[in-house]
């Protein structure tokens, strides 16, 4: 999250399993009447969403907010198509970057700052099988040597 701001709402963990990210933008999104309640309750769920560009906007597609429970008849459809806001120099670098093969834009994290929500953007290079495995490998070494430095520091190595 930029400057360390902001509650976090919600996260997609996966994202950075399945993707390589090499890039991040911060952009607001467009809510109706009780869905920011629903958010700041943190009913979001980000799994399966990704961000697209249509006529010069951007859009989520696929991002789940549940029905505020107080809401009765005038609580929104939860898996509804919502634009996101950016600014236009960042839409059309954005526009150049998703043009090229293999890139798309995923929502990393939902989370409130100054009061407004707020969705980290990323764009994305999806991984392969061996790059996944690969990736695995090294945490698992990382976790290794973390487990061996701190049995040395106790002693009982």
């Amino acid at each position: 999250m930029p400057k360390g701001e902001g509650k976090l709402i919600a996260q997609n963990k996966k994202a950075r399993h399945d993707y390589t990210i090499e890039e991040t933008y911060e952009a607001g999104i467009v809510l109706q009447g009780t869905e920011i309640k629903s958010v700041r309750a943190g009913k979001v769920n980000l799994k399966d969403s990704y961000a697209r560009i249509e006529h010069g906007e951007v859009f989520i597609v696929g991002m789940h907010i549940s029905p505020y429970e107080q809401g009765n008849r005038y609580n929104h459809d939860p898996l509804r198509t919502r634009k996101l806001l950016l600014h236009r120099k960042q839409i059309h670098t954005l526009i150049g970057d998703t043009k090229e093969q293999g890139y798309s834009l995923i929502p990393l994290k939902m989370y409130i700052k100054n009061g407004f929500a707020k969705v980290l953007l990323g764009l994305a290079r999806g991984k392969k099988k061996y790059d996944k495995r690969e990736d695995l490998k090294k945490k698992e070494a990382n976790r290794a040597i973390q487990r061996a430095l701190v049995q040395k520091q106790k002693g009982t190595y």
